[in-house]
């Protein structure tokens, strides 16, 4: 069976080199005998597998010495409640920036544990566009933001003023697909099951100062010092998960690093939104210079016609293309294994539909 090009926002595609690697390691990892699903993370097998991982992330996005690099499980929604659980300090109040709707929901995680600010907002416009003015309060913990948003397609391309409070971001969904100045983040927090990995795991890029002071209470597996301290492994690790993603970052370095990636997803973000910028019949939401480059969403003048051009697609061979059930519409998540020809095919077959509708 031929492989198709899935368009999905999460759990997506994988590289086919990553996948046939793992379908050819399956039963036996390096001679073990034994599938890596099936090793103790204990093991110096599993250990060999972690730190090369650890290694080849480092590399790949030049963390700096002075950072922890978490390999933990619950997703990036997790992470809306261990954020402020670990980094408030003592302090009473953290600021949020809601450009969409995951933005927002960890806002409304975070009320649970302080005072919540926000410190901009583009809600007025429906999320449309990335709010650069940034109203943070010197006395906050932190201020935190969503840099892509993957259900509204907003992507901020540079990271605004905001003083000298600690940032975070949320960037599950173009985590890898560009180079990062790590430095400028207190914490950066990443779901793997966009450009990375399978679900299940979810990295954690947090600045050693900001360790070690979790409120009381908190949970130890929610504890960003202890699992330091444990190297991500105070229980058992998302092991396969993290074995996946440790071939995904060999990938991205035999692809050319991050940089080259960049340059890649320019290309097809560049083919996709020129294409709906000259059609009458589709339509991206977006402000310009916020379009995200992973996650394109895009209506179609008639919404009529919706049903018929998601049978065509899949009957084309393209899944995946029905936009988050909070917006409607259509959306195109073209992550780092999604070839250039599989943007290609959609335009072409976006044309030819737009030619027979229009």
């Amino acid at each position: 069976m031929s492989r198709i090009f899935n368009f999905s926002a999460g759990p997506a595609m994988l590289p086919a080199e990553v996948l046939a690697r793992a379908a050819d390691e399956l039963l036996d990892w390096h001679g073990t005998g034994m599938s890596v699903m099936e090793m103790s993370h204990r093991g110096k097998e599993f250990i060999a597998i972690y730190e090369e991982a650890e290694r080849d992330l480092r590399e790949l996005l030049g963390v700096p010495a002075n950072y922890k690099i978490l390999f933990l499980q619950g997703g990036a929604t997790l992470q809306f409640a261990q954020v402020p659980m670990n980094l408030l300090g003592g302090k009473a109040a953290a600021d949020y920036v809601v450009s969409g709707q995951w933005s927002k929901k960890a806002a409304k995680e975070a009320q649970k544990y302080c005072d919540v600010g926000i410190a901009a907002s583009s809600e007025d416009r429906n999320f449309t566009y990335a709010p650069k003015a940034w109203n943070v309060r010197p006395d906050a913990a932190y201020v935190h933001y969503c840099s892509n948003e993957t259900i509204g397609g907003v992507e901020y391309h540079a990271v605004p003023s905001h003083g000298a409070v600690p940032l975070v971001a949320d960037m599950s969904s173009h985590f890898l697909s560009r180079p990062v100045d790590v430095s400028k983040y207190g914490l950066i927090y990443a779901g793997a099951q966009k450009n990375a990995g399978p679900a299940g795991l979810t990295f954690v890029i947090v600045r050693e100062d900001l360790v070690g002071q979790a409120a009381k209470g908190t949970p130890s597996v929610m504890d960003y010092k202890a699992q330091a301290d444990a190297q991500s492994m105070l229980n058992t690790p998302s092991t396969y998960a993290l074995y996946i993603a440790g071939l995904v970052f060999k990938w991205l370095k035999q692809q050319g690093g991050l940089a080259a990636m960049e340059k890649a997803n320019l290309e097809k973000a560049s083919l996709l939104y020129d294409f709906l910028d000259a059609s009458a019949f589709f339509a991206n939401p977006v402000a310009k210079e916020d379009r995200s480059r992973m996650n394109v969403p895009f209506t179609l003048r008639d919404p009529k016609l919706d049903e018929a051009f998601l049978k065509g697609a899949a009957q084309a061979g393209m899944v995946q293309l029905k936009g988050h059930r909070s917006v409607g519409g259509m959306r195109a998540s073209i992550y780092n294994a999604m070839p250039l020809e599989g943007v290609r095919t959609l335009v072409e077959y976006m044309r030819d539909f737009e030619r027979r509708h229009g």
